[in-house]
């Protein structure tokens, strides 16, 4: 199970470490955006600092409708204590967790601010 909680914003947030091919790890807090199809969304200044394997560059259609280009790199996250090498879309926005992520999970929200976030996967 994964655990997180709503921000002040009305955000989902939850705190996902994450490791680079060398197993550099940080842990970032990653807003969870049911709109976004995509696994992962990381900063440039993550990618760096892990060095991060570049994989392809990618079109998405924004929430805007409009369409954007991103480069696509792959990064190892501890997901229910286990590892899972997901591709993620560099961004200059706060990390975002997609629905890619979420798959075969239930995701249980209690939406007041500092409510309870957790992600179980299905049994």
């Amino acid at each position: 199970m994964i655990e997180g909680s709503v921000n002040a914003a009305y955000e989902a947030v939850v705190r996902l470490p994450v490791r680079g091919p060398a197993g550099e790890t940080r842990q970032i807090d990653a807003v969870i955006d049911t709109g976004f199809t995509g696994f992962l969304t990381v900063p440039p200044g993550l990618v760096e600092e892990l060095g991060l394997l570049y994989l392809t560059s990618s079109q998405a259609v924004l929430a805007n409708g409009s369409e954007e280009t991103f480069d696509v790199y792959g990064i190892t996250l501890l997901w229910n204590g286990r590892p899972r090498f997901v591709d993620a879309f560099v961004s200059n926005t706060t990390p975002l967790a997609g629905m890619r992520l979420l798959d075969n999970h239930r995701l249980f929200i209690d939406v007041v601010s500092g409510g309870q976030v957790t992600i179980h996967p299905n049994q």
